[in-house]
């Protein structure tokens, strides 16, 4: 899927000149196991690099004119415990602490909604997972895995149900046929089809509010059609997807969030 950022900035209402940004690009870093995307910005007025974190923009650093970019990484590393609790902060959540796993109480997202996990030991569901209101009930075998890995499991089984209902529903009123749709667990990209007409979603798909996954259904099956991002594409998108531009805001703005609920 198209990742292209444009970064900007607003004057202010002083009168006194705002010194200058200039975006110099966005990319992708992990920090304790969390993929989280940050911008860079370059300042014509900075002395010193400093970190931002905003809820619309998510971990933005500006350094000076003489910062060597190449430099960004290895701050962005020292400065992670600070970045990752600001990044939970404007998400309203809170963190996992770095080093653990998942644990009864925790939350995780389904659906754009907030599930508490609740651990049951002996209980009748046997070893798995069951979805309640605003709860997901978690059967562990002390000989069978994590919890984290469970979730995975569980996540994934829904993907393939949800995903291929959502894909023939979508293909039909797009007069678009698909050959073949897998669930997948790609690291940077949310979904994907292949010149043989085969599509592939990523499993986190699942964290993500209904209207966003269609979207990255409708995306991929545009594809089938005009294998490209080109102006004639973006149009069949917006015929069957209207708010495609919002949808993939949310993508952009939650893709580190959604990393750190099932780290």
């Amino acid at each position: 899927m198209d990742t292209r950022h444009t970064g900007g900035y607003t004057l202010g209402v002083f009168r006194r000149t705002r010194p200058r940004l200039t975006v110099v690009g966005r990319a992708r870093i992990t920090l304790v196991g969390q993929a989280i995307w940050y911008t860079v910005k370059r300042s014509s007025g900075a002395r010193n690099a400093r970190l931002e974190v905003r809820p619309e923009s998510g971990l933005t650093i500006i350094i000076p004119r003489s910062f060597d970019a190449k430099r960004v990484p290895d701050l962005l590393d020292a400065k992670r415990n600070w970045i990752l609790a600001n990044l939970s902060k404007c998400s309203g959540r809170q963190p996992i602490p770095a080093g653990r796993g998942l644990e009864s109480g925790d939350t995780v997202p389904y659906l754009g909604h907030d599930l508490k996990i609740v651990e049951q030991r002996g209980s009748t569901i046997g070893f798995g997972v069951k979805l309640e209101p605003g709860t997901l009930v978690v059967n562990l075998d002390k000989n069978r895995g994590r919890l984290g890995l469970v979730l995975e499991d569980w996540y994934r089984m829904q993907a393939k149900k949800f995903m291929k209902g959502r894909a023939d529903r979508l293909s039909a009123d797009m007069g678009l046929g698909y050959r073949r749709l897998t669930i997948r667990g790609q690291k940077t990209r949310w979904g994907s089809c292949s010149p043989k007409g085969n599509l592939s979603f990523n499993w986190k798909l699942m964290m993500a509010p209904e209207p966003v996954i269609d979207y990255v259904v409708v995306h991929e099956l545009a594809h089938l059609k005009e294998m490209n991002h080109t102006r004639k594409f973006w149009e069949l998108v917006g015929r069957y997807c209207p708010q495609w531009r919002q949808h993939r805001k949310w993508l952009k703005d939650h893709e580190a969030e959604i990393a750190a609920r099932l780290p």
